[in-house]
């Protein structure tokens, strides 16, 4: 007798829970069980798990064959003797749609109007073309008259300096003119003042000689007779 070891569901309706049970393998999905080897609740947090781990190793021992949920569980349970757990197989790659006779009208009709399509967008294209050809002329119009208002302002400036270098030195050369000036003048009335010191000077008038004096003798005269 094949025997499997798998869930058969109890619980209230909406609120199911499992036991996982050994039963033979032809008999329905809540059929009578051989023995009841745990229970599994998924609807607590988290889900409960309970394994009669020495039961189910001897039935297994015996050949039963758990299913791919009881392995998932005993997985779960850490239990030694668990299946590996299975191999997914690749995905096969999706099919293409089949063509279908709307599909198939609708390729003529693209492969119909592609002529036309291609013919209408070649005055599009063109159309393109020239508004590209005459953005690229405007910018390089704007470009060239960038670089000639620049090279403008440049002379401009470099002009304005060599004048303003041009006028200072002419200053330059008036004040050292000026300072010539001042300095021939100065050096005109130092050699008038030293011309007047070398000037002789004029001999001082000769002193007249002092009157002899009186004699005594004579003045006493002069006071007897008055």
């Amino acid at each position: 007798m094949p025997v499997r070891i798998r869930l058969t569901r109890v619980g209230a309706t909406k609120r199911p829970s499992y036991r996982v049970v050994a039963i033979d393998s032809r008999r329905p999905r809540d059929g009578r069980s051989l023995e009841i080897l745990g229970f599994y609740d998924p609807l607590t947090d988290p889900a409960t798990v309970k394994l009669d781990a020495e039961r189910l190793d001897a039935w297994i021992a015996k050949g039963a064959k758990p299913s791919d949920s009881v392995g998932r569980l005993m997985r779960q349970a850490g239990m030694a003797s668990a299946p590996p757990a299975p191999v997914s197989a690749p995905e096969k790659p999706a099919k293409p749609p089949r063509k279908t006779k709307a599909s198939k009208a609708e390729t003529k009709a693209a492969a119909a109007t592609a002529p036309q399509a291609a013919e209408a967008a070649a005055p599009a294209e063109a159309t393109e073309g020239a508004a590209a050809a005459e953005a690229t002329e405007d910018a390089a119009a704007t470009e060239t008259a960038e670089a000639a208002e620049t090279t403008e302002t440049t002379e401009t400036a470099e002009a304005a300096e060599t004048t303003a270098e041009a006028d200072s030195a002419t200053e330059d050369a008036a004040e050292a003119d000026s300072a010539t000036e001042d300095a021939a003048e100065a050096e005109s009335a130092s050699t008038a003042e030293a011309v007047e010191d070398a000037a002789p000077v004029e001999d001082a008038a000769p002193v007249e000689d002092a009157a002899p004096a009186e004699e005594p003798e004579a003045t006493e005269k002069a006071e007897a007779k008055e």
